[in-house]
């Protein structure tokens, strides 16, 4: 049995964002997938707690600040003294198309499972009903790492838990395709609710289409899979059978930064309230779709629909 059954555990790293305006100006915000998805969780009722390791600095405590005022519960963020976050820097070309600067090989997060607080972190995250990350999850690691979390997962699922991935393959964090492969292909092992997206695995693993994808995560053993489709939508597997499910259409796309976050919080949340996979995803297109008609990753409380 798990301690905290009603609880997500989104385990992951935050960084520094700083945008260049046209003028040369900066704007500074924070980031990072699965903290989008905890936010997200967060707004739509359900319990959630994030999983990091930050700096002692301002900006670490600007961010865990933050984090408590949307209601995501921050008692699993480690602090490494004398440590700063990692940084991102976007810059916007004249035709809008985004490009992205990193600086992130000293984050305290890529320590997370190497820390003299691991062992109760590793304790604690145990009696979670659910524990969320994803392929940049995974990848920040390095190979004790990963080691050391797989082993985690593993005691998670033996006492009841479930394990949550979203696949965000990014090629630029992995040292070679075959660590990044042989890594996927353990998560997905360990995985019970998969939300990989086509082109993350087709781009990983070489596979030819959405049906060859979804075998793949069907081979791995996945029970429950939500397969995010190039064009807009997604394929469930409910009752054995692939539906799909068709996302809302947007007039007026102004960044899809988030998209793909704010799915997966959806889809968690609704499953969580104890709705079947289609109607999950359904709540789950409706939530991204209002997140892409504004900009940035987290829009307005206001703009969060009903």
């Amino acid at each position: 049995m798990t301690d905290t059954p009603n609880r997500i555990a989104a385990l992951g790293e935050c960084m520094i964002e700083m945008f260049r305006r046209p003028d040369g100006s900066l704007t500074m915000g924070f980031g990072g997938d699965t903290l989008n998805t905890a936010v997200y969780l967060a707004r739509l009722g359900t319990p959630v707690d994030y999983v990091t390791a930050l700096g002692d600095d301002s900006i670490s405590q600007d961010m865990v600040a933050a984090w408590e005022a949307e209601g995501v519960g921050t008692s699993h963020v480690l602090r490494v003294p004398n440590r700063l976050p990692g940084l991102y820097l976007i810059e916007t070309d004249a035709s809008g198309e985004r490009r992205f600067l990193y600086w992130r090989d000293k984050a305290p997060a890529r320590e997370l499972f190497a820390l003299p607080q691991t062992p109760e972190l590793c304790a604690a995250l145990e009696g979670y009903g659910v524990v969320y990350l994803s392929g940049i999850s995974i990848a920040i690691l390095g190979e004790q790492g990963r080691e050391r979390l797989f082993e985690l997962l593993e005691r998670v699922r033996a006492r009841g838990g479930k394990v949550a991935f979203d696949t965000n393959w990014r090629p630029r964090l992995w040292p070679d395709i075959e660590t990044a492969r042989a890594a996927f292909d353990r998560m997905l092992r360990l995985t019970d609710i998969a939300l990989p997206g086509v082109t993350d695995l087709r781009d990983l693993y070489g596979d030819a289409d959405a049906d060859a994808v979804l075998a793949r995560v069907r081979n791995a053993g996945v029970s429950e899979i939500v397969l995010k489709l190039e064009q807009p939508g997604c394929v469930v597997i409910e009752d054995g059978k692939a539906v799909d499910v068709p996302a809302q259409t947007v007039a007026t796309v102004v960044d899809t930064t988030a998209a793909g976050d704010s799915f997966s919080a959806g889809y968690l949340a609704a499953r969580l309230r104890g709705e079947g996979p289609a109607d999950a995803a359904r709540a789950a297109h409706k939530l991204a779709a209002a997140v892409i008609q504004h900009r940035g990753a987290i829009i307005p409380r206001e703009a969060m629909p009903a």
